[in-house]
């Protein structure tokens, strides 16, 4: 199936082994019925796990962030093959509301605040799945992980920094209680010291509260730095899988997405892109 499997020996081996939290499994994916968009996509998020779907815009990255959530159906997609089990429980036929309170939360590309809401009440639209029990501590769980946003309670989202709107996006979904976390280009125009903030704040939500990522992400360098795990994506199928270590010293990685030749010297689009008509990946 996949070029590359996880190596025997290394040592967290929550995204090899562990329980899989998520199972999808050899998924098709039609848009208005006749446009083909993924196909016999499979991978695994293990409880706990942080895993990274790589690939270009347009590989399926979001597509299949959105049929695991449901929001596919909004689209005018549908799974038509395979199916989607979160532990263990086929979700790939119910509403994106019926999702959530099974514990998954879809953070989107682009953010997608209410921009005319305050940030503490975007904040709180989050929680509807809650009933409002535990609003207050919940309010201040958020904080303690994102003390920017306690600072702009009461600015309006659509004032804040683009960052900001990021961590806001966030912490949103953190409010419904996840216990796994989908997160569409978290790093998309936003400058490399927020991104790395995000990143490692992310990772502490994975440590501390034990919520699991699946991160479709462009920037490879960057998500194979946190995830233990990876899969990268290409015209709608899953072409390589393996433990983050593994892939990020792959050589096609390295070239393609990471801009570096086998000597470590950067390199342009333009000068590897007789890439995807190699094929490495595919054996």
């Amino acid at each position: 199936m996949s070029a590359v499997s996880a190596a025997p020996d290394r040592t967290d081996t929550r995204a090899g082994t562990a329980r899989a939290l998520l199972s999808v499994n050899n998924i098709e994916v039609i848009y208005d019925h006749v446009i083909l968009v993924l196909k016999g996509v499979s991978l695994k998020v293990p409880e706990g796990g942080i895993v990274a779907l790589l690939g270009a815009n347009g590989a399926g990255k979001s597509t299949t962030l959105k049929a695991i959530s449901g929001l596919l159906r909004t689209e005018r997609g549908d799974v038509t093959k395979g199916a989607i089990e979160f532990r263990g429980e086929p979700i790939h036929r119910r509403n994106p509301n019926e999702v959530v309170r099974h514990g998954i939360v879809q953070v989107m590309e682009g953010r997608h605040v209410f921009e005319h809401l305050t940030v503490e009440e975007n904040l709180l639209t989050g929680a509807y799945t809650q009933g409002g029990a535990r609003t207050k501590p919940d309010l201040e769980m958020v904080y303690g992980y994102f003390p920017r946003l306690k600072d702009r309670r009461g600015f309006r989202a659509g004032y804040v920094s683009g960052g900001e709107q990021q961590m806001l996006a966030i912490g949103r979904a953190l409010m419904a209680h996840p216990r796994l976390m989908l997160l569409d280009e978290p790093s998309m125009g936003l400058a490399p010291m927020l991104v790395q903030e995000i990143f490692e704040i992310v990772a502490r939500l994975n440590r501390e509260e034990n919520v699991a990522v699946l991160l479709a992400e462009q920037n490879a360098t960057m998500a194979l730095r946190f995830a233990q795990h990876g899969y990268v994506m290409e015209n709608g199928r899953i072409v390589l899988d393996g433990d983050a270590t593994t892939i990020a010293d792959n050589e096609d990685i390295k070239e393609f997405y990471l801009g570096l030749t086998g000597v470590g010297q950067r390199k342009s689009y333009r000068d590897v892109k007789h890439y995807k008509r190699r094929k490495r990946w595919l054996s």
